[in-house]
């Protein structure tokens, strides 16, 4: 067998070998393993430091959030769809933070009527917004104001890290208001978020830490107790398979302090690729093989139009032939089937006997996957979702052709 990362394992490797899909447009799939899901988020949930949240946005899938309403998790949701999603599964509305920085005055008083009890508001329209429908309704949510903070490190992030991005306010622009403004709003606590798929623990630390006395000394300045700190998400992982790993059980210590230098009540963190990346996988036949000026390429039945997240991060999903293999690995160009360049998955070491008809297996695709891609592209099949539990190999959701869309 070749080199196979300890994600592929025997019995994953075997029960999606027997697979044998009845729909003829089935070209590709994604399966969620959601025992293994289980035993990630037991493992984030022993800890009494932090709450937390999981961002839907990462993948909103009915089994993935029946598996993280099981095991204590509350919801962040973004948008009325994800609301919807999330109140179809049983979820109380008092367990669901409303975020995202397009809320609108309907949007905003749809949440309250529907019951949820707490807002990230992300500008002065959004607070003003929520004031009039509070009022109106006579409710009184709890508010976190969301801040854009700036540093020196200027490197390019997927959230924007230090560029100019329309999540929350600068702490001047904040400043420019007062709690007893808004008589029918609690507001509480801050909320701050910049920096995506972060994979040092030291790092991540010296962020934290230059947040804290900013923030401390704007919920001051504006007249709030500052009770909830809420940090947002951005923990990593290892596209790249380069042994950078965040250690839970160090975040879980530097929260702890970054919790007793805010004094707050409360300290939270929204997951989503670090919750659900992992159990996640994405499995796609070989349609070519091909060299072209002494590149070996590889055309799939699928590309971006399932998986979008290589070609606006930069960074491919690991592959793995779904097969036993003996062959040495060489480096292929893996594309999709889209008649555009940006249809790359990658350039990654395969086994150099791979070849039409063989499947490939592309790992942490649990996050951004389905829901992130751009399916309606040159009027290809959507992927398949399924998952595993208890042994089990269930479709949750069936492949469709493009004539379920067009109109």
């Amino acid at each position: 067998m070749s080199d196979y990362a300890n994600w592929l394992t025997p019995e994953l490797q075997q029960t999606l070998l027997s697979h044998q899909g009845n729909n003829p447009d089935e070209q590709a799939y994604f399966i969620y393993q959601l025992d293994e899901l289980k035993k990630h988020l037991l493992t984030l949930q022993e800890q009494n430091v932090i709450k937390l949240w999981y961002a839907v946005k990462a993948n909103p899938l009915s089994r993935i959030i029946q598996t993280l309403d099981s095991s204590g998790f509350n919801f962040d949701v973004a948008s009325s769809g994800e609301l919807k999603q999330v109140l179809a599964q049983g979820i109380e509305p008092k367990r669901i933070l409303n975020t995202g920085p397009a809320k609108s005055l309907s949007q905003l008083t749809e949440f309250l009527t529907e019951g949820v009890e707490i807002f990230v508001v992300e500008s002065l329209n959004q607070l003003n917004w929520l004031q009039q429908a509070a009022k109106s309704l006579n409710k009184c949510p709890k508010v976190l104001l969301r801040v854009q903070l700036q540093w020196q490190e200027g490197e390019k992030n997927p959230l924007g890290g230090n560029s100019l991005t329309p999540f929350g306010l600068s702490i001047a622009e904040w400043q420019g208001i007062h709690i007893e403004q808004y008589p029918h709003l609690d507001l509480c606590g801050l909320h701050i978020f910049q920096w995506g798929n972060m994979l040092s623990n030291e790092k991540m630390y010296s962020l934290w830490q230059q947040m804290v006395t900013p923030l401390v000394d704007l919920a001051q300045s504006i007249g709030m107790e500052l009770k909830i700190l809420d940090l947002g998400g951005g923990l990593g992982v290892d596209y790249l398979e380069e042994g950078q790993v965040l250690s839970w059980p160090q975040i879980i210590s530097d929260l702890a302090k970054i919790k007793a230098q805010a004094s707050v009540e409360e300290l939270w963190l929204e997951l989503g690729r670090y919750a659900v990346a992992h159990c996640g996988f994405y499995v796609v036949p070989v349609i070519d093989r091909k060299v072209n000026y002494q590149q070996e390429q590889l055309v799939l039945a699928a590309g971006i139009n399932h998986l979008i997240r290589p070609a606006i991060t930069d960074q491919p999903f690991p592959v793995r032939l779904l097969r036993e293999s003996q062959a040495e690995n060489i480096n292929f160009d893996i594309h999709g089937p889209l008649c555009t360049s940006m249809d790359k998955l990658g350039h990654l070491p395969l086994p150099d006997d791979v070849t039409v008809g063989d499947e490939l297996i592309f790992a942490f695709a649990g996050a951004y996957g389905f829901t992130e891609s751009m399916p309606f592209f040159l009027c290809h099949q959507t992927a398949a979702e399924y998952v595993i539990e208890n042994g089990l190999m269930t479709e949750v959701r069936t492949a469709q052709p493009a004539s379920w869309y067009l109109a």
